[in-house]
């Protein structure tokens, strides 16, 4: 355990060497002249003029070498300190702590509803492989899953909010809100996490120990608690740990759908704003999020089953 902590840690420092050069690079690779649309964020388009982006030149620097501008951000790291944001003024770290929490708001509310619906599904489905419930949520998890999301969430709308009524379209503030978007991408969330907890489910019903308990004389209930639920833990919380990792990092579409103001909608508009300060410090504190998440992954998984923490080890 203590050798995989220490692979995690240095893998943090890894991903925030390789997040702030690679960012860098390529916002400065992006065509068209960066002091124009800095320019054109801060003041709008209609208003921008020729006068206005040498102003932003001047100001921050943007005749001199670029590689001046990345050392300057390396430094103010090292002091963790995010830098400010050209666009709005703000510190780079306020405008991310707001963006990301309404992101994890939505992507727990997404994965905590796959929960109520994905696991219990799959736990059925596996003890009883080859019944009507087995065969049915395998045409129901394919279909789940080949729908790209922007189109469900658009389904989605069509029914509840125009056709219906029930629900609003769009929008962020009150529980409504979450509904939609959540139900988006908690879909194919289940679809995939109930197939994962068949297959584990179905791979422990199948083993001696467990046809032992029952010879016993132990319930399903009292079975599945003892034998069942230990054992699909790990490979379901590891997928539950990707899964929301990607839920965070990819809610890009979902969030413009739904007018959700998120981390991945802020990123598209601070990229197109040429924003340097602001996509760097987001994609940074996305990557170490993700290295945080694997590791805490990785302790779950330690805490459901202590004997695979040597081969883990070993893995990473």
């Amino acid at each position: 355990m203590i050798r995989a902590v220490g692979y995690r840690l240095a893998q943090a420092v890894m991903v925030a060497l390789l997040v702030g050069v690679l960012t860098f690079l390529m916002m400065q690779a992006l065509p068209g002249d960066m002091a124009f649309r800095i320019a054109a964020g801060r003041y709008g388009y209609d208003a921008v003029n020729a006068a206005a982006a040498e102003a932003v030149r001047q100001e921050l620097g943007l005749d001199r070498p670029a590689i001046e501008a990345f050392g300057r951000w390396f430094m103010d790291l090292l002091r963790l300190d995010f830098g400010t944001s050209v666009i709005s003024g703000a510190p780079v770290i306020d405008e991310i702590r707001h963006q990301l929490g309404a992101s994890l708001q939505l992507a727990g509310a997404a994965l905590l509803l796959s929960l109520l619906i994905g696991p219990p599904i799959g736990v059925m489905a596996g003890l009883r492989t080859g019944g009507w419930l087995d065969r049915g949520l395998l045409v129901v998890s394919t279909a789940l899953r080949s729908v790209p999301q922007f189109l469900m969430g658009l389904i989605l709308i069509v029914l509840f909010s125009i056709q219906l009524g029930w629900l609003p379209a769009a929008g962020y503030g009150r529980p409504a809100h979450f509904i939609l978007p959540a139900l988006t991408l908690a879909l194919g969330l289940a679809a995939a996490s109930a197939r994962i907890t068949r297959d584990a489910m179905a791979g422990v019903a199948g083993t001696p120990f467990y046809a032992f308990g029952r010879w016993k004389g132990l319930g399903e209930g009292q079975l599945f608690r003892r034998h069942g639920l230990r054992n699909i833990g790990v490979a379901l919380v590891t997928f539950l740990g990707l899964q929301f990792a990607m839920l965070v990092e990819g809610v890009v579409v979902i969030e413009a759908i739904f007018g959700w103001p998120g981390i991945g909608h802020a990123l598209v508009h601070a990229i197109f704003g040429r924003d340097v300060p602001m996509v760097q410090g987001t994609a940074l504190l996305l990557g170490l999020g993700f290295v945080a998440l694997n590791a805490a992954v990785d302790l779950a998984a330690h805490w459901i089953d202590p004997r695979g923490t040597e081969k883990a080890g070993a893995k990473a």
